[in-house]
């Protein structure tokens, strides 16, 4: 039986909800269907630090222009209260998928409406170049219309800050309460596009904004005078999202020029057919890649997300074949080769940090060590990395950052976007791979090398799917019962068990579970912040990988017996 709420809910849409006939199609296809009902009425799509992320269609619980335009106008109303006049300003990107045009339409009508300037990316355009518009433009917010590494059925709605980072909690918490005072149909202020298009309300974001943002990336490099060969063969990927055309422009002015791009992948496509989970963490995504690598006898694979904020790579070992290099292990390369470079130049800043998630392989701490350089660990999301860039600004000690990472494939070695950079990846990776080709080493050499002179360290994540209402309960009642947990796992005993739900050491209150083990092992449990999933990151520290593997299946194998 539907809750009478829901009921009610669908009756209005039906009738009120005219606006995108695609709406309109489903909302009569799925008269009758009570748990299709439920599931797109149960409840308001959660708008949280991500801001909006679901399936596409119609319902409260769906994206759709209905929400979208709900979430503009909440965001539009914190900043008239909050912002002067001459500081009411937005910037507003989109990516490859479904609606994403639409949906960027619809929020900039409504923002304009409101007596907010607008500035639109003209094209397609990457999340790091929207936080990079937010603050060249001064804007008081910036939206990102994207579902990042999503399969093709989602959408979503990211808000920037104007600090260039991702929202904060109490940020959101402001913006929500906004939102939560609207009717969906009957309170939002939302003129035509066009017409605010033609009145200068929406304006282009100028071209020297992308412009400068290519140097930025750029001026990461260092090099310094040392001369590499740049001839080598890349294949680059950008799953069909926002990423050719900026890897490849800073890719070709910094001398790489054998670039050899995905054609089944290269041009935008919200269906994204090759790879329906359009994620560089996942061997799938990066299989169509991996054969071009062999066909063209490659030396490097790159691949963005659709959104172009992460990076996943492959390389040739030895034998010819091309290996998966996990997000932790970029990472790691990448932290040796900053310092190592920076020391080199001697440009190696007073009091250095590392900036990381504490879900990130804890290696990475032993190297930063070496070089005296600080580890800050935070909670899980780059925005937490960015919170931190502008905390070093605001005391004078912006230089001091080198390097963020975190184990889902997201780097940033600059201060001048506040959000993880694909484009920077990218760079960074390729200026690392050609100047060790340079001295004969490949990366899985250097790989080794670190873990021969700081350990063996293996860090995976499992994810465990939870979808609709029941899900969603299911979940809540699993992290209840992961608190009430006093065993170890793998024969490994507990340690320490940290809950970082009341806040600890001065974090955000957050649902994450951190099971510390002995021997250096660690399981840390948390529900997906933007995916009805369950995610668990296992780490262990063994004397081999053949010893850290098998620890690693019988933690699985047991979490598995928990969860499912």
């Amino acid at each position: 039986m539907l809750a009478e709420k829901v009921k009610q809910s669908y009756q209005t849409w039906l009738s009120q909800a005219t606006a995108d006939q695609d709406l309109i199609k489903e909302l009569k296809e799925i008269v009758g269907q009570e748990d299709l009902v439920n599931d797109a009425f149960y409840r308001d799509l959660a708008f949280g630090t991500g801001g909006l992320r679901g399936v596409i269609g119609a319902g409260t619980n769906r994206m759709n222009v209905y929400t979208v335009a709900k979430a503009s106008q909440g965001l539009a109303d914190y900043v008239n209260k909050e912002f002067a006049l001459a500081d009411r300003k937005i910037a507003i990107s989109r990516d490859s998928r479904h609606k994403s045009d639409l949906f960027a339409k619809v929020a900039a009508a409504v923002f304009a409406t409101n007596g907010i300037q607008v500035y639109i990316y003209h094209d397609i355009m990457p999340t790091p170049t929207l936080s990079f518009a937010v603050r060249q433009l001064k804007c008081a917010a910036g939206i990102m219309i994207t579902a990042s590494h999503n399969p093709s059925k989602y959408n979503g709605y990211k808000v920037y800050g104007a600090d260039g980072c991702q929202i904060t909690t109490e940020v959101a918490s402001q913006i929500l309460s906004e939102i939560e005072k609207l009717d969906i149909f009957n309170d939002i202020k939302q003129e035509d596009y066009q017409a605010a298009k033609n009145a200068g309300k929406i304006q282009y974001t100028p071209e020297s904004v992308y412009d400068n943002f290519v140097t930025a990336v750029k001026n990461e490099s260092l090099l310094g005078d040392v001369q590499v060969n740049k001839d080598v063969a890349i294949v680059y990927s950008p799953l069909n999202g926002t990423g050719l055309k900026p890897v490849t422009r800073v890719l070709k002015e910094s001398g790489y020029t054998n670039i050899a791009v995905v054609k089944e992948q290269e041009q935008p496509d919200g269906d994204f057919p090759t790879c329906p989970y359009p994620n560089p963490e996942i061997k799938q995504a990066m299989s169509l890649g991996m054969k071009y690598a062999e066909e063209k006898q490659a030396d490097l694979l790159l691949a963005n997300d659709p959104d172009c904020d992460r990076v996943g790579i492959a390389v040739r070992n030895s034998e010819g074949k091309y290996v998966l290099l996990s997000g932790n292990e970029t990472g790691m390369l990448l932290l040796d080769y900053i310092c190592s470079r920076r020391q080199a130049l001697g440009r190696m800043p007073k009091n250095p940090e590392l900036v990381k998630t504490i879900v990130t392989i804890d290696m990475a701490e032993r190297i930063a060590a070496n070089y005296g350089v600080k580890t800050v660990n935070l909670l899980t999301g780059f925005k937490f990395i960015g919170e931190e860039i502008g905390r070093l600004e605001k005391v004078g000690r912006e230089n001091s950052y080198i390097l963020g990472f975190e184990e889902s494939y997201g780097y940033l070695t600059g201060t001048y976007v506040r959000d993880k950079d694909g484009v920077n990846g990218s760079f960074m990776i390729c200026e690392m791979f050609a100047y060790y080709k340079s001295q004969g080493i490949s990366l899985l050499d250097k790989l080794q090398q670190l873990y021969t002179k700081y350990g063996y360290c293996l860090n995976t994540l499992h994810s465990y799917e939870f979808d609709g209402e029941a899900g969603f309960k299911k979940m809540q009642q699993l992290m209840n019962d992961f608190r009430q947990r006093t065993n170890g796992f793998g024969g490994k005993s507990l340690v320490k068990l940290i809950d970082y739900l009341p806040g600890v050491d001065g974090l955000p209150k957050s649902n994450v579970l951190k099971f510390i083990l002995e021997d250096n092992c660690s399981v840390v449990v948390r529900p997906s912040g933007t995916e009805p999933k369950i995610k668990t990151y296992i780490s262990v520290s063994a004397v081999n990988s053949q010893v850290a593997s098998d620890l690693e299946r019988q933690i699985v194998s047991e979490l598995i017996g928990i969860i499912q």
